[in-house]
């Protein structure tokens, strides 16, 4: 693993009507890192996740991003699907797949930004076009394979086991060559056996496409089976960070999950 910065968050803050949903948070992700975010319900996860892909423009801070050109850019203000382009995907805590439309399909949508033919070209099927088609298809394809679904690609989504749909949403992120993954909730929804599934499914997609990953998770299972890092939050405030043995020892956070002791 490398020490360089994948992601570095510096004082990052936001308010909603006077109420500071993050206050001054700061922390990195290194590259090649497994990294977890954690807190109660309303710590602020996923509005620290709507900050770093521009969702929610944030009052304060820097949020530095290593591209995937290996260039350094500072995403506040910056636009959500330029962000995309730079090699930073997220997925959401309610899948959000096209039930009318095949796997194989699903996981294409991951591609839009970078089709170079337009729309005209698209519509009439010209050459470029169906050259360009035929080789995300295959890109597709070699995705489901790897996530052990490529049976189902020609299968309709409405209908799919909950777990099909989460892996299906993990690979519409990897058609887009990202650098960082961020995961929201990946496991919500998952009995055991598909949260285990999941836990190895996310190494393998760090080592086979070379890219670092920040999940934001209730599940403490699956959190401390494969994040390297962890960064534990309370009402937008860092409360402790570092391997999760640390964090499972620190009395900030056995206090903010189960309260103070009397």
């Amino acid at each position: 693993m490398s020490n360089i910065n994948a992601l570095k968050i510096e004082n990052l803050s936001i308010a909603f009507g006077g109420l500071k949903a993050v206050d001054d948070l700061s922390f990195h992700i290194n590259v090649g890192e497994i990294y977890g975010l954690i807190g109660p319900n309303g710590a602020g996860k996923t509005t620290v996740f709507n900050c770093i892909t521009q969702f929610y423009h944030p009052t304060r801070g820097i949020v530095n991003f290593k591209t995937s050109s290996g260039e350094v850019m500072d995403l506040v203000g910056q636009k959500t699907h330029n962000i995309i382009k730079m090699g930073l995907v997220r997925t959401f805590q309610n899948v959000e797949l096209i039930k009318d439309l095949n796997l194989l399909d699903n996981i294409l949508v991951g591609a839009h930004i970078h089709f170079k033919t337009g729309l005209f070209s698209n519509a009439f099927k010209l050459p470029n076009a169906r050259k360009e088609e035929e080789k995300f298809a295959q890109k597709a394809t070699k995705i489901l394979e790897f996530l052990g679904i490529a049976d189902k690609k020609l299968e309709l989504a409405g209908g799919q086991p909950y777990g099909v749909l989460k892996k299906v949403e993990l690979g519409r992120t990897l058609m887009s060559d990202p650098t960082l993954i961020v995961l929201d909730e990946p496991a919500a929804g998952l009995n055991d056996t598909e949260t285990l599934e999941l836990a190895h499914l996310i190494k393998q997609i760090r080592e086979a496409y070379q890219c670092s990953i920040l999940l934001v998770e209730h599940d403490m299972r699956l959190v401390m089976d494969i994040c390297d890092r962890i960064c534990a939050i309370s009402f937008g405030k860092k409360l402790a960070e570092g391997i999760p043995e640390q964090i499972q020892e620190s009395a900030d956070v056995q206090e903010a999950y189960l309260g103070k002791k009397e």
